[in-house]
């Protein structure tokens, strides 16, 4: 287990301290970001929980923790229950849970720069049944007591060349301003990263596999930016890049920016910017104007640079995919490769790559039954053989200067069995319905989620995860607002922007299966009716033909895996080693051969 009780206990003595009954804790930071730097990681330092998504509650005699259904065996792992009690989110709710486990006119804290409105209201409705109070805290209670938490870090902010980002920082203020006036703001608050990061044109290193700078922004009507960001990350190369239209201010000076606007009318998004936001603006006497980050569709929607940028980078990536697949096919056989092992020749092939900076994401490694984990991290504690006759899965990706890529492969090791075949087979099927789908401009990413499902429902299974993500170029490879997913956004899907291809199947305890390419949202020209969209492939590595139950296939499927498969050979072959290349000829031929 890796909870320590003590950090619990040390919390506790503080919230005792500042008169609290309990604190909540989500897994986020005050960008109310997906992924957090070493700084923020609060909910892995109270319970030990390692995971990318959760949130937890500490009253003064008990704790629980809230996880989905990526984590509900890794919560087991490494959560103690001896001292934190263990739910689904959905089926025991942090709310809920908290609302029954406190003493009426209980005293709850909270970090108002890690919650948004949306969340206070839901709190402070479901606390007052029981006449609890949600109370804002000044200075975070875990900070106060975690004596070795890490420095917020302060490599320096680079400027990304316009060469990549086909549209200059200025250009892009120009747009965001006429959208401004357009809804009679003065300014909009840009708090998420990656927001900012695009709209600067900067990137960073700030966190772990996203390449973006910690830092706050003000976009006015005017067309300038305010940047807040530390002076130690601000080189003369970025001045010189961002020019007069951008006024670099200190980091900590950004709510008290907030705090002077009064009168002002201000463009703030309920789902990015966080409570503190709104509670500065309010009290400041600032006219709130509430829509969506201005930058968010903007930078959803890639121009033809970045279009072209991820086509190449995803050229590398799959060159680097194909040898390692190669690679494994001769070494796993002969016993004596794990989980670590493989990572890590992987991420070596990767890095002989050019424009390569980093990984889009922590390596999902998987042998036998952490195949079954879909958000599964390999640690040395968890590492595991990779056996003859078990399925190995690896979801994987990179960060480019030109793109940022995400793949799914999974590969059986020796002899798959019957139900194996079967599976891999309904996931390659709804893979390969997904890709070839047209639909109407306008059509909603949710509405073509059970394109995908609908041969493992053929069979009485699903998965429980979303079918597609968004990705950035050259950042988060989770991007909104696109979705395609059960409960996926309104935003409609439009051209430009790049998606995630990845249904699944799961056996706990045995094996799991995901094939994932990214695709491209374009135009499907003329000949139809409606104007229609569909789906450009981005992806090229070759999917594993002995999981495959050719009998399941229909003659449409077989043609656009062969066709496929085609392709990748076409572009992977003049690249990928040459002692790679008739394992490449091997994996790629048709598959009637």
């Amino acid at each position: 287990m890796a909870t320590n009780p003590a950090h619990l206990e040390a919390l506790r003595g503080e919230l005792k301290a500042r008169g609290l009954d309990g604190f909540i804790i989500p897994l986020t930071d005050e960008h109310m970001s997906e992924y957090v730097g070493a700084y923020a990681q609060r909910l892995a330092w109270v319970t030990g929980f390692n995971g990318s998504a959760g949130n937890a509650v500490v009253l003064l005699d008990k704790a629980a923790i809230f996880v989905d259904g990526r984590y509900t065996v890794q919560v087991v792992d490494e959560v103690d229950d001896k001292y934190i009690e263990r739910h689904h989110f959905e089926k025991f709710p942090l709310l809920k849970w908290t609302v029954e486990k406190s003493a009426k006119g209980a005293k709850i804290g909270y970090d108002q720069e890690l919650a948004t409105v949306a969340w206070e209201a839901l709190a402070r409705e479901a606390f007052a049944m029981k006449g609890i109070e949600l109370v804002a805290v000044e200075g975070n209670p875990i900070d106060a007591v975690w004596a070795d938490q890490p420095a917020a870090p302060l490599a320096p902010a680079v400027a990304h060349s316009d060469g990549y980002t086909g549209e200059s920082a200025s250009e892009k203020r120009t747009r965001i301003a006429s959208d401004l006036k357009a809804a009679g703001a003065d300014a909009a608050v840009i708090t998420m990263l990656d927001s900012v990061a695009w709209a600067f044109n900067i990137r960073g290193t700030d966190v772990s596999n996203t390449p973006v700078t910690h830092a706050f922004a003000l976009m006015n009507a005017d067309g300038t930016g305010d940047l807040f960001i530390n002076e130690a990350k601000v080189t003369d190369a970025l001045r010189t890049h961002l020019g007069n239209g951008v006024r670099l201010r200190p980091r900590d000076e950004f709510y008290p920016a907030l705090a002077g606007m009064k009168g002002k009318s201000v463009l703030v998004d309920r789902a990015t910017n966080n409570a503190k936001v709104f509670a500065t603006l309010k009290a400041a006497g600032a006219k709130l104007i509430e829509e969506k980050d201005p930058c968010v569709l903007m930078k959803a929607r890639k121009n033809r640079v970045e279009q072209q940028g991820a086509r190449d980078a995803h050229v590398r990536d799959g060159v680097a995919v194909s040898e390692f697949l190669h690679w494994l096919s001769v070494e796993a056989p002969k016993g004596g490769l794990d989980e670590l092992k493989a990572a890590d020749k992987l991420w070596a092939f990767r890095q002989k790559q050019g424009m390569l900076k980093d990984k889009s994401f922590d390596t999902i490694s998987a042998a036998g039954p952490h195949a079954a984990l879909p958000h599964y991290r390999v640690s040395p504690e968890s590492n595991r053989p990779i056996k003859i006759d078990e399925i190995y899965l690896v979801d994987s990706g990179g960060q480019y200067l030109d793109g940022t890529t995400d793949i799914t492969r999974t590969i059986i090791v020796g002899t798959p069995s019957d139900e194996m075949k079967d599976r891999f087979t309904r996931v390659l099927r709804g893979h390969i319905a997904l890709s070839q789908t047209r639909f109407p401009i306008g059509t909603a990413g949710r509405a073509l989620d059970s394109i995908a499902r609908r041969p493992l429902w053929e069979a009485g299974v699903d998965y429980d995860h979303g079918t597609g993500h968004g990705v950035g170029s050259y950042l988060s490879v989770h991007e909104g607002p696109q979705r395609i997913a059960k409960f996926g956004t309104d935003v409609p899907l439009a051209e430009g922007m790049i998606l995630s291809n990845e249904p699944g199947y799961y056996k706990v305890g045995a094996y799991g299966i995901r094939i994932e390419n990214l695709v491209m949202v374009q135009p499907v020209g003329e000949g139809t009716e409606w104007p229609m969209l569909g789906f450009e492939n981005l992806t090229w590595a070759p999917i594993d033909k002995n999981l495959i139950d050719v009998a399941q296939m229909s003659a449409s499927e077989i043609a656009w895996l062969d066709g496929y498969h085609t392709e990748v050979r076409q572009r992977i072959a003049p690249l990928i080693a040459e002692e790679a290349k008739a394992w490449l000829m091997e994996a790629t031929a048709p598959l009637a051969a």
